[in-house]
């Protein structure tokens, strides 16, 4: 999906002689502490609430604070992913977005971008989920999807990520069944570490089919 593709609809944008009370107005009314300054279909910088609640006089012109806009913003033709980094870099509640003109195109809200990482992360699929911790030159996605499909299972969604902080590299992967225990066995039996995972694990269901028989027996 590229940036111009996912414009949230119906988010204003304000002037350089529009005053502050009404900066935070639209502000309040569409739930955001960000909006665009536009000027003859030019994006002019990004105005926050922040900057607007320390003004004296709420009367006052929004051109008095053009030195403190913000200038990130995200191009119509670049995917989606680049409004994604500027609104997680920057603590955007919504991302300008500019043709190669510098026109102001639209913007896209946090929330709007969110549902669209959703999508793509596939959060609504059913399916387990496993996350291995490895060295990132042990990646091998040829050789984690053959791990997989040797238990009749496939990947339908696969991420990688770094924790900034103690620099392990993740492979998080999302399978197309609930019970998930044969396909974690077989990782750990190629010696992969096992982070985490979620789903049905068989042996637990098959504890619970016993469990089931042992009360029924009792019962007679």
């Amino acid at each position: 999906m590229l940036n111009k593709e996912i414009i949230s609809v119906g988010i204003p944008y304000l002037h350089l002689n529009d005053p502050v009370s009404q900066a935070l107005e639209l502000m309040a009314d569409f739930h955001v502490t960000h909006l665009p300054v536009v000027e003859e279909d030019k994006f002019t910088g990004l105005v926050s609430e922040d900057d607007l609640l320390n003004a004296d006089d709420d009367k006052l012109q929004l051109t008095q604070f053009q030195n403190s806009f913000g200038r990130a913003v995200a191009h119509a033709e670049s995917y989606f992913f680049e409004a994604v980094q500027l609104a997680n870099e920057y603590s955007l509640t919504l991302i300008p977005v500019v043709n190669k003109e510098s026109e102001y195109v639209g913007s896209i809200t946090a929330t709007d971008l969110l549902k669209h990482l959703g999508k793509i992360a596939g959060v609504k699929e059913s399916g387990g989920i496993i996350v291995l911790e490895m060295e990132k030159v042990s990646f091998s996605f040829s050789e984690i999807s053959k791990l997989v499909e040797t238990n009749d299972a496939q990947i339908t969604q696969l991420n990688t990520y770094i924790d900034l902080l103690s620099g392990s590299f993740y492979v998080a992967l999302r399978i197309n069944k609930l019970e998930i225990s044969d396909i974690i066995a077989t990782f750990q039996r190629y010696e992969y570490q096992v982070k985490y995972y979620f789903g049905e694990e068989l042996y637990e269901n098959e504890l619970r089919s016993n469990y089931d028989h042992l009360m029924n027996y009792l019962n007679i």
